[in-house]
């Protein structure tokens, strides 16, 4: 049996981000369906993993987490011997990518969340989408991307010249957009359609998505 386990679902961003680190570092892992409809993730016992009631809870021996961004900042340290090197040494570029961590959890995730249960999951439950969040999202997106397209100019990846943690942060959003009209968003500007290709491509990605596909 995995020392480590993940419990949500296999649909879910978060959880997919979870996964992703856990596929780059090689870790053997389990995956613990939460029932989201059925609204398991408010009620105990999935509460005394994350009190919030959100998915991912994240179990690795006797440690306990939640937060997706939190759990895979324990995995790449915890596991800095396996697999892929998320994370730098270096103190100077661990800033740097530290810097972009952030931009893509405050500026980035959350017009592209938006948009994503816009344009993704309302569809999937047959609800009709809300054109002026969408509107009013694009803008958001459109600005970082536009930030993003300079870096990329300058670098192979948005931390640097490797794939790290601030690249994996952004692959279930980019996931789902890249099948509806946001697409375009990306497709539009060359650096960020290459690094989208690129990350995208990577073998520990498949895995999450074969995940989802056992469903």
């Amino acid at each position: 049996m995995a020392v480590i386990k993940v419990h949500g679902t296999v649909f879910s961003t978060a959880t997919m981000r979870v996964s992703a680190c856990l596929f780059e570092k090689q870790l053997e892992f389990e995956i613990v369906p939460i029932d989201i409809r059925g609204g398991e993730h408010k009620k105990e016992p999935f509460l005394s993993l994350n009190p919030f009631g959100q998915v991912p809870a994240f179990e690795d021996q006797d440690l306990k987490l939640f937060e997706s961004r939190a759990i895979t900042q324990h995995i790449a340290h915890a596991y800095a011997d396996k697999g892929t090197e998320l994370i730098c040494g270096d103190f100077k570029k661990m800033a740097i990518i530290g810097a972009w961590v952030e931009a893509e959890s405050h500026q980035y995730d959350p017009p592209a969340t938006k948009l994503t249960q816009e344009l993704v999951v309302k569809p999937a439950f047959g609800i009709p989408k809300d054109p002026a969040v969408v509107e009013e999202n694009e803008p958001k997106l459109i600005k970082i991307l536009d930030i993003y397209e300079k870096r990329l100019a300058q670098s192979k990846y948005i931390g640097g010249d490797s794939f790290t943690l601030v690249d994996l942060h952004h692959l279930p959003t980019i996931h789902y957009l890249m099948g509806t009209e946001a697409g375009k968003l990306f497709k539009s500007r060359p650096n960020v359609n290459a690094w989208v290709a690129d990350i995208t491509a990577r073998p520990a990605w498949s895995k999450v998505l074969a995940l989802q596909k056992r469903q």
